[in-house]
């Protein structure tokens, strides 16, 4: 039975999508079978990201309705890995229930060691959905204030649905950037601030933007990918250090 792992943010613009697709490939690179589900319905990124947008026919708006069976909804992404997506449905109105996603959730965990769930940036409906089957969350954060305020809102939610094991993972950081905002004296600041346990912390990278942006994020991604690499034996609990890289 696989560990379900939704990953959230409380604002947009986060990076989440490219995060969440960058595990999913440390994860099918250290030879786990995994999928990702896309439930940003109307804003879906997951299958740009991974390269296969050209390829899609089904979202999970026909699995749902019964357009198609589940497994022809499922794309595996190129490479010499098991590494599988479902897109959302295109269309904002076509947004799957909670239910629902739990009950595909259910149907399929068993065939994969992993499956990750992009969720929609926010607490909505979106978001519930997302939550509903995860066994534990991950919370992608800009070291900022605005973005902050929204982990401390996830935060909240996930407690209320019972998500208690969750992590911070602190993206696009840039160690000059943050030092001349003044914002925060330190990253234990940032923590301490999020209140939830750090896991990772990814530098600003536009090679790694530029990768996503081409649809080829599952390709060699630089020395970020160490950070992605490290995340996930961290998630798989082993006892490795948090390297934050001077960007």
């Amino acid at each position: 039975m696989s560990e379900v792992i939704v990953v959230a943010s409380g604002k947009g613009g986060t990076g989440k999508t490219t995060v969440c697709a960058g595990l999913a490939a440390a994860l099918a690179k250290n030879k786990k079978r995994v999928l990702i589900i896309d439930c940003d319905s109307g804003m879906r990124g997951v299958d740009m990201v991974l390269g296969i947008s050209d390829r899609l026919v089904y979202d999970f708006a026909d699995v749902v309705s019964g357009a198609c069976e589940p497994k022809e909804a499922l794309y595996q992404i190129d490479g010499d890995f098991e590494l599988y997506t479902i897109a959302a449905p295109l269309y904002a109105d076509d947004e799957v229930s909670p239910s629902l996603v739990k009950n595909f959730v259910d149907k399929v965990r068993d065939d994969f060691d992993y499956i990750l769930i992009d969720s929609p940036a926010g607490t909505g409906t979106g978001f519930v959905a997302a939550a509903a089957s995860a066994d534990r969350a991950l919370l992608v954060i800009n070291p900022e204030p605005i973005s902050i305020r929204g982990c401390k809102n996830i935060g909240y939610r996930l407690e209320e649905l019972g998500i208690s094991d969750r992590r911070l993972i602190i993206n696009r950081f840039d160690r000059e950037r943050f030092f001349k905002m003044g914002l925060y004296k330190d990253l234990d600041e940032v923590i301490d601030e999020a209140g939830v346990r750090l896991i990772g912390v990814i530098p600003e990278d536009i090679r790694v933007i530029a990768l996503a942006q081409r649809g080829a994020l599952t390709n060699n991604w630089s020395q970020t990918g160490i950070i992605f690499e490290t995340i996930v034996k961290r998630l798989e609990g082993v006892d490795v250090p948090i390297i934050i890289k001077n960007s």
